[in-house]
């Protein structure tokens, strides 16, 4: 067993875990965060996309040890007590889900998207950075509508942005 330290969601946790825990289990199992899921297990579909120090990454072929000493936000972090995040509010608002199994990696990686991009998106940007996300139901209309409103939201609310690395 191996100890892990990391800030999840704005709270600190240590746990012992076997070295080859992937993060989304860390999440999922250990800290029953259910709302990272697991689709692929090959970093294909994005339905476990997390926020890593802030960037987006990819939690099923991330090693929970590799990233002791980190700040983790999942889709249960976003949300302010009972006030959505401005991009989950978009989702909800322009139907950019059906099943909503890919909606929490969908609206994790927009939230990463607008802090890359800024809060004017258009749709082939959004569609270009969606590679890597996965819907099997909406051919995408709805969320690429549902980005494009998050994306002017969070302008809106202020929500200040991340610069891209160099």
């Amino acid at each position: 067993m191996t100890t892990v330290s990391l800030t999840v969601n704005g709270r600190a946790v240590t746990a012992a875990i076997d070295p080859r825990t992937l993060l989304v289990q860390f999440l999922r199992e250990n800290l029953r965060l259910t709302g990272t899921h697991v689709g692929c297990d090959t970093s294909q579909c994005g339905a476990c996309v997390v926020h890593l120090d802030g960037k987006a990454v990819k939690s099923c072929t991330t090693l929970a040890v590799a990233v002791d000493g980190s700040s983790v936000t999942t889709i249960e972090g976003l949300a302010s007590g009972d006030a959505l995040h401005p991009m989950q509010e978009a989702f909800r608002e322009h139907h950019g889900l059906q099943c909503g199994f890919c909606t929490p990696g969908m609206i994790m990686s927009a939230v990463d998207m607008v802090n890359r991009r800024g809060h004017h998106l258009d749709e082939k940007t959004i569609r270009e950075d969606l590679d890597g996300n996965i819907c099997r139901c909406t051919g995408y209309h709805n969320i690429v509508k549902a980005i494009a409103a998050g994306a002017e939201a969070m302008g809106r609310a202020g929500a200040p942005l991340r610069q891209a690395a160099e």
